[in-house]
């Protein structure tokens, strides 16, 4: 599998190729409803193909189609012109700047607790903290400059001058055990390790990243006029990430390989432990008020590291990318 996710992506609605998970029989009517994951299909996404796997949609009454993502679709486009029903968002980040052009979508809940966003280095490099990487060079993709390179920036002073390009391609860190990585930990770390490399990873929500992710995303106006269907398929998910968190997840890992037959059990397998390890699903909101769940201090805190990292614009409203309704209910605990 391609060990990178480029997730903020832009480009071409085309869908073609991609094939949906068939709905199980049931004898009552269901409703239909297209949900379109962040990515090509992998573990991350675990919680919706465990829901679907398990018959949890089923019983809130949906027929979910779930769509891969990529690098090549535009989650918020489909979402605002009515192409999807429901859509994945990738971070935080990335919701509070579509209320700059008034993209009239918004979330209902927040997954990721904590942002997957790494630095990997070598062990035998001998780096103890982010702090000591200021000055090393780093491997970061152009986009990533916008995104949490400007907090390293701000909270680091870490400088461009640092920056090697980084194309997705994992053989340059392999053969140079001076270069740091960017990553998420739930791929790079897998994919060096089966490269030969001893890999080091350095969680930036360990050091203060307060971005969020796997954001269910919605159009503004079915938060009232079809409040029922979108509490129920919320409601579902979340359920879905409990049984597939705390119970065996290889009826999600079968529907995901269906869909992406680059995936491997070895692979997901690394990506379940290390959501579960790294707390990614996870955090004080979720002891409390369940997994999924929102709150004004998260999103405040979101919006800070924008602001002090200089990468919001005039006309963000952080207050309008997200509403509470369906969350916080502990469903599912």
């Amino acid at each position: 599998m391609n060990s990178s996710k480029h997730r903020w992506s832009v480009g071409a609605l085309a869908l073609a190729g991609f094939a949906a998970v068939a709905a199980p029989q049931s004898a009552f009517a269901l409703d239909k409803v297209t949900f379109i994951a962040d990515w090509f299909p992998e573990a991350e996404h675990g919680c919706y193909y465990q829901a679907k796997a398990d018959g949890t949609y089923e019983k809130a009454g949906l027929d979910v189609e779930i769509r891969p993502g990529g690098p090549s679709i535009n989650n918020a486009q489909l979402l605002a012109t009515g192409a999807v029903d429901f859509a994945l968002i990738s971070s935080g980040f990335q919701m509070i700047s579509y209320t700059k052009d008034k993209i009239p979508i918004v979330s209902v809940a927040t997954l990721m607790q904590r942002h997957e966003q790494i630095l990997m280095a070598h062990q035998s490099a001998g780096l103890k903290s982010l702090a000591d990487m200021k000055g090393k060079p780093i491997m970061i993709s152009a986009f990533s400059k916008q995104g949490f390179w400007a907090w390293l920036v701000a909270a680091f002073g870490f400088s461009d001058d640092q920056i090697r390009p980084y194309d997705f391609n994992l053989a340059p860190f392999i053969a140079d055990k001076s270069v740091i990585v960017q990553g998420y930990v739930t791929s790079e770390p897998f994919a060096a390790a089966k490269a030969g490399a001893d890999p080091q990873v350095f969680l930036l929500a360990d050091s203060g990243y307060e971005d969020i992710g796997a954001l269910i995303a919605v159009r503004k106006d079915w938060v009232t006029s079809k409040k029922d269907l979108v509490q129920r398929f919320v409601d579902s998910t979340i359920k879905g990430c409990y049984n597939f968190f705390n119970g065996d997840p290889k009826a999600a890992f079968a529907l995901i390989k269906a869909q992406n037959a680059e995936m491997t059990d070895d692979q997901m397998k690394f990506t379940w432990d290390s959501l579960k390890k790294y707390k990614i699903f996870t955090s004080d909101e979720t002891d409390k008020l369940g997994i999924g769940a929102a709150t004004d201090e998260k999103w405040k805190s979101v919006w800070d590291i924008m602001v002090k990292s200089k990468i919001n614009q005039d006309g963000e409203d952080y207050k309008a990318a997200y509403v509470k309704d369906f969350v916080n209910k502990k469903v599912g605990m």
